[in-house]
């Protein structure tokens, strides 16, 4: 079975500058790679993407067609780095709209996100990776996906110290297992769903 994955970039900062979040989100799209999943990425910041909590705000808004790309893949991989302990606006953005998709249905009353999996990924030189990961699970799985189990990595940097994870020599052991183990659930529920769907939530 052909399964594939979106990831989106909530870094703060513009392409072409160096990014933390991405290096670990593309460490994740790797991961899933040795599991026959096809990724991508999108640096959210780069897009027009407007405040709401609509499926397109208009005028000029970049969303629908980053949506296009979510409700077409099997995996979203939601990567964002660490401020304040908090997850980035960006991320709280991408949040919001998929607010949106509690409104779209197939014929048989199930979400589009229904079968469709989410895993976090998350970087910082501070403390708040657990914190971030349990807001971002509880509005993922809102809004239909599907987490499955070690569905989040992550790597949090000496606190007050200005090393980012794109800075180390190396990837570190538990960053990498935990990568690993994170890819090969998700690719392991996501075929699951894609070959037996959630049941019909309203009479067909």
């Amino acid at each position: 079975m052909s399964l594939t994955a979106i990831a989106l970039n909530c870094t703060l900062s513009p392409s072409p500058s160096d990014s933390s979040t991405e290096l670990l989100a593309q460490q994740v799209l790797d991961e899933l790679a040795d599991h026959g999943v096809t990724g991508s990425m999108v640096r959210v910041v780069d897009h027009d993407v407007r405040p709401g909590v609509e499926m397109d705000m208009g005028d000029g808004d970049e969303w629908p067609s980053i949506r296009e790309k979510v409700i077409a893949s099997d995996i979203l991989v939601l990567a964002t780095p660490t401020w304040m302990g908090q997850h980035s606006s960006v991320c709280q953005r991408v949040l919001e709209r998929l607010d949106a998709e509690l409104s779209e249905k197939d014929e048989q009353g199930r979400l589009l996100t229904y079968g469709k999996v989410a895993v976090v990924v998350v970087v910082g030189n501070e403390d708040g990776a657990h914190h971030i990961s349990a807001i971002a699970f509880q509005g993922l799985n809102d809004v239909g996906f599907t987490i499955p189990a070690g569905g989040v990595t992550y790597w949090n940097g000496e606190a007050m110290s200005g090393t980012d994870y794109k800075d180390l020599e190396g990837t570190p052991d538990s960053v990498a297992s935990t990568t690993r183990t994170l890819a090969g659930n998700a690719a392991h529920l996501a075929g699951l769903l894609a070959a037996t769907p959630y049941p019909p939530t309203e009479q067909a």
